[in-house]
């Protein structure tokens, strides 16, 4: 780290709202940098993977960089990652679109698929359901919202037990059914919504982040 600011890379591959997120994170205090490059991704105090659009292109972006391969290879080292929207999805096993089933990067078991509600995009300001074990929404209270962009979800993270881990942290939000808004997994995190677009709430979590870095 420089300075006590930990060093963040927003991974670059080819998945839009990158700036956002790296000035979102840069406010909360981290030094960052947009790069495709592995070694500093690999390298960095955190990582975070932005994404919007089609699951499948966005996993067809991220082969292209290997940024699939330095996720496996952070957390195989316990170093975090942080997963925004697609980003957040592209972290599960699969995705379904269109009928058509694309693999994701497994670092959770469970498939993504389009919600069933009865306006999509799911478009707007959403409440969120953290559990008590929250890390990334510590401090934020009870009703605040967050800003949702997504027609598909996560609705389960099923994990087999296993006395000697910690479960997975897992807030729910609800549009037309329950979906997972974000998962906390040691050091893998993931949210469906945006946090960079969501003013305080959003700022105060990405702050939460930064502090798992330290």
């Amino acid at each position: 780290m420089s300075a006590g600011r930990p060093r963040v890379v927003v991974l670059d591959y080819g998945s839009g709202n990158l700036r956002s997120a790296q000035r979102a994170l840069a406010r909360a205090g981290a030094d960052t940098e947009v790069t495709a490059d592995f070694d500093a991704a690999l390298a960095a105090d955190g990582l975070a993977v932005p994404g919007v659009g089609a699951f499948a292109a966005c996993m067809a972006g991220l082969r292209a960089v290997r940024g699939d391969q330095v996720i496996d290879r952070r957390l195989a080292g316990g170093r975090p990652v942080l997963g925004i929207c697609v980003g957040m999805q592209i972290l599960f096993a699969e995705g379904i679109e269109h009928g058509i089933r694309t693999d994701g990067c497994g670092q959770w078991p469970g498939t993504v698929t389009r919600l069933h509600a009865p306006v999509l995009p799911h478009m707007g300001w959403n409440t969120v359901s953290p559990p008590d074990a929250t890390r990334l929404l510590a401090g934020i209270g009870a009703g605040e919202r967050f800003y949702f962009v997504h027609s598909y979800a996560a609705r389960s993270l099923p994990l087999p037990p296993a006395d000697h881990l910690t479960p997975p942290a897992l807030t729910w939000a609800t549009h037309g059914e329950p979906f997972l808004a974000a998962v906390e997994n040691g050091p893998l995190a993931g949210v469906q919504f945006h946090p960079e677009k969501s003013g305080d709430p959003g700022a105060a979590l990405l702050t939460n982040w930064l502090e798992t870095l330290r």
